[in-house]
């Protein structure tokens, strides 16, 4: 499904073509470096810049017969080249090439990565200023708690994208590094300033240390920077999936005209796009562990990450860029009912400003465990109340806790009718969203 639909910025980096081509800018780079300093000729160096080429299909003949893909890669390109080739490949091992080419890979593919993060960014934040203030319930256990705004829902899930954004980009110097430190890593063959000229010619740096190849804990930082993302975007479409659920109806996905939801069902309008990304998010998750498997390589190295990192890598960078897209796409088109959200507010009469009542009842000198058990027995009555059905609002849109409580003497003996009253309003819980929207949007 994801192949099907990858973009096809992302996917392109993750062909056959775009490896090899991956492998001749690094070849490239170390015969410019070796002449750099003094072993190639000038005149070879420039034969092989310029005449240096491979085929895919020529490579897969070859490696028919080697078994080998970096050989067969190397005598692909040979086959083009004159004399000049015996330099071509010179001193290295093939994780010199091969390592500091996935290297310019996954830096450009965490690039686009990063651009994509951002664009979310941008639309969870357009989104939240526009509800800034829309009035909804606020749920612990899936239970109505207290007044919230679906505008401080999503700075919550902003300043998390933020978080992931940090860790990006810190992953993204982390894998940016590159080695031409021969067969065991000693240098042996070349010496370092050949790495260090390579390396910044290919915008990597050089690793400090290496043996064999790049160490895979690097790698696995990678892949648990886009798990966490990906958890981190499944959280969020998991939140819009309820809300779509019937019997709540707070959002919706865009419903295009003509879309269908179900073969024997014509009413249905499923949430399909957050249901795909929480099945991605498992896929890009399930990832990690090969990644963190393959940090413990025998010795100086073996090829056991070999086979998981040509699945691993292309995946999760295709599946993670196509995921934020398609979440990009149902946060900035995503239908938002207020008024369906003031409803779900009054749903349980008013129980959402019992800890307001609480609060006040100790000013009036008050036990807080007295506090808490006039305020309490109230509650329950209203909940018995719902049960059996009965409008969680009066003719007169008083909620059925507030009439509770006007009616408790122990509590009237305590607060007035109007200091009760000013307990039931909303301005009370969204006094302080503009200091955090200021913490969160303008920090």
């Amino acid at each position: 499904m994801v192949e099907r639909y990858a973009r096809k910025e992302m996917s392109d980096k993750w062909t056959m073509q775009a490896k090899y081509q991956a492998w001749l800018d690094v070849e490239i780079a170390v015969v410019k470096a070796w002449n750099k300093l003094g072993l190639i000729p000038d005149e070879d160096a420039n034969k092989i810049v310029e005449n240096a080429t491979f085929s895919v299909e020529r490579i897969d003949e070859i490696e028919a017969i080697t078994r080998h893909d970096l050989i067969a890669f190397t005598t692909s390109v040979s086959e083009n080249l004159g004399e000049e080739s015996r330099w071509f490949h010179y001193g290295m091992t093939s994780s010199d090439t091969i390592d500091t080419a996935v290297a310019l890979q996954i830096k450009d593919s965490l690039n686009l990565i990063i651009k994509d993060v951002e664009m979310v960014m941008e639309s969870i934040k357009k989104r939240a200023y526009e509800h800034k203030m829309t009035l909804m319930v606020g749920r612990s256990h899936g239970i109505h708690g207290e007044p919230i705004t679906f505008g401080l829902v999503l700075a919550v899930w902003y300043d998390e994208m933020k978080r992931h954004l940090e860790n990006l980009e810190q992953t993204l110097k982390v894998i940016s590094v590159g080695q031409i430190s021969g067969a065991m890593g000693n240098f042996a063959h070349a010496p370092l300033e050949l790495e260090e000229i390579a390396c910044k010619q290919l915008g990597l740096e050089p690793a400090p240390a290496s043996n064999q190849v790049i160490q895979r804990d690097r790698y696995a930082r990678v892949a648990t920077a886009l798990a966490l993302l990906a958890s981190s975007i499944e959280k969020f479409a998991v939140q819009v999936r309820h809300w779509q659920r019937t019997e709540v109806y707070e959002c919706e996905e865009f419903f295009a005209a003509g879309q269908k939801g179900s073969s024997a069902m014509p009413h249905k309008r499923n949430p399909i796009l957050t249901e795909n990304i929480t099945g991605l998010a498992r896929i890009i998750r399930a990832y990690a562990t090969p990644a963190m498997e393959n940090v413990a390589l025998w010795h100086e190295r073996d090829i056991s990450h070999s086979s998981t990192e040509r699945f691993w890598l292309p995946d999760s960078f295709i599946t993670a860029d196509f995921m934020l897209h398609r979440f990009n796409n149902v946060i900035a088109n995503l239908t938002v009912m207020p008024e369906n959200m003031l409803r779900n507010l009054n749903l349980t009469g008013g129980l959402v400003f019992s800890q307001r009542v609480l609060l006040e009842l100790p000013k009036a000198g008050v036990s807080r465990e007295a506090a808490y058990a006039i305020v309490q027995r109230n509650a329950m009555k209203v909940w018995e109340e719902i049960r059996q059905g009965k409008p969680p609002l009066n003719e007169n849109k008083e909620s059925l806790y507030l009439l509770y409580l006007l009616e408790d003497s122990e509590l009237r003996s305590k607060l007035s009718e109007k200091q009760i009253r000013e307990c039931f309003d909303y301005s009370y819980y969204t006094k302080n969203v503009d200091a955090i929207f200021n913490r969160v949007f303008d920090k």
